[in-house]
């Protein structure tokens, strides 16, 4: 059978599960999350699984093992950004679920219980939050994020209570982490390495942690004909010392990424020497002691600049998420899956974020990456191939056929 056709073809048809067709709009708990709902429910019938849609919207396929025995997750999320492809979060759900209907066809029976999970909210695209259903799962959420608005002053409690979810109930939703054998989440790689290195999958080693920054420069303004050159105190000038100090010393780190993205300038007219700026800096990196780090030395590029310049100068971390290593055990599982497929998958860690950062707080988590072309996501032109996500599905199901061998029904897992 071809797997992969059957997840190309499914992901066609949820892709219409969209405000327009201009790629793939999904937002949580909208009409098109409900269409949405409706398609994955049948793929997880189709595997053999009960299913249901716990009380922060997280739709829940099960299929039980025996008794006492602990369960395994498979998940990811089912919403999009604003316009984008119709592989990011889905596709992970769309595999895992072929993976066990691949097991189901084979006559395979796992010693131990398996859940896949379709996440309602990870992109946080429609409310100033994201990966409620994760951290619910983890014991981790908080309550507080429930009275959080949209853009249309609709806050998430209704939003969720709407949809048929319990708001009051999200916090209940903690797992037992002795119970919960460890999770795997299936996604596109988002970015080019695999591409460059031919490989159709990679194992991900961890998902970087993330820090971010605000960086203010503060000078003079003047007027841009009468005050000379060598008399100014520029604060744009200075930022821009700043943006290329930080581009070049990134370069040469590796697994780190430094980006500056936003910038805004005071009195940002066209005859006026800049008095402010105010920018942005994201520093991420799989080892957060190289990410605080490559901060100290940011601190003390602007504080160079500021003297050389003869402006002031202000960095205030905004926002800390810490790295999430993969577990070893699940890694090495993953390998010998692929390997066993005839594939090679290289080890490569995440630049971004994902439900499994949330769902470490729970149990041991790993990832399998699968390639996409030109490297593109969160667009119209994101693609992955047949063949590839055929290989993603062929090793998740030799994947979930290892661990079942090395001793996960007996709750003496290594990955627990």
């Amino acid at each position: 059978m071809n797997w992969g056709r059957y997840a190309q073809d499914r992901l066609s048809e949820i892709a219409r599960c969209s405000v327009d067709e201009i790629g793939v709009t999904r937002f949580p708990f909208t009409p098109e999350h409900k269409a949405a709902i409706g398609v994955i429910q049948s793929w997880m019938v189709q595997a053999g699984l009960q299913v249901h849609m716990d009380a922060a919207g997280t739709l829940i396929g099960r299929k039980q093992g025996p008794n006492g025995v602990p369960t395994f997750l498979i998940g990811s999320h089912q919403d999009s950004v604003k316009s984008g492809g119709r592989y990011d979060g889905i596709m992970g759900v769309v595999l895992g679920c072929l993976a066990l209907e691949k097991l189901r066809a084979e006559a395979v029976e796992l010693p131990f219980s398996v859940e896949i999970l379709a996440f309602a909210d990870e992109e946080g695209v429609r409310f100033p939050t994201a990966l409620m259903g994760p951290r619910a799962l983890a014991g981790t959420f908080d309550p507080a994020v429930l009275d959080m608005n949209d853009k249309d002053g609709v806050s998430l409690r209704r939003a969720l209570a709407d949809f048929g979810g319990d708001p009051d109930g999200v916090s209940a939703l903690a797992r037992d982490p002795s119970k919960t054998a460890g999770y795997l989440e299936i996604h596109i790689e988002q970015g080019p390495v695999l591409e460059v290195a031919d490989a159709a999958l990679g194992i991900v080693t961890g998902i970087c942690g993330i820090e971010r920054n605000t960086v203010t420069f503060a000078g003079d303004t003047g007027h841009a004909g009468t005050v000379p050159m060598d008399g100014r105190r520029d604060a744009l000038v200075a930022g821009s010392d700043f943006i290329s100090a930080i581009h070049d010393a990134a370069i040469n780190i590796p697994d780190l990424r430094a980006t500056v993205g936003a910038l805004s300038l005071h009195p940002n007219v066209v005859n006026a020497i800049p008095s402010k700026v105010e920018l942005t800096l994201e520093i991420r990196a799989l080892d957060d002691t190289v990410r605080d780090n490559f901060a100290r030395s940011a601190r003390s590029v602007g504080d160079r600049i500021s003297g050389l310049r003869r402006v002031d100068f202000a960095m205030e971390r905004t926002y800390e998420q810490p790295a999430v290593p993969c577990d070893i055990n699940m890694i090495g599982d993953l390998e010998a899956a692929v390997a066993a497929i005839g594939h090679t998958a290289p080890r490569l860690p995440s630049g971004a974020s994902h439900d499994a950062s949330a769902m470490a707080d729970l149990c041991p988590t790993s990832m399998l990456f699968v390639r996409c072309k030109d490297g593109l996501s969160h667009k119209p032109e994101e693609f992955a191939s047949t063949e590839d996500m055929g290989a993603g599905i062929e090793a998740v199901a030799r994947f979930l056929k290892r661990i079942g061998q090395s001793g996960l029904s007996d709750g003496k897992s290594k990955h627990r």
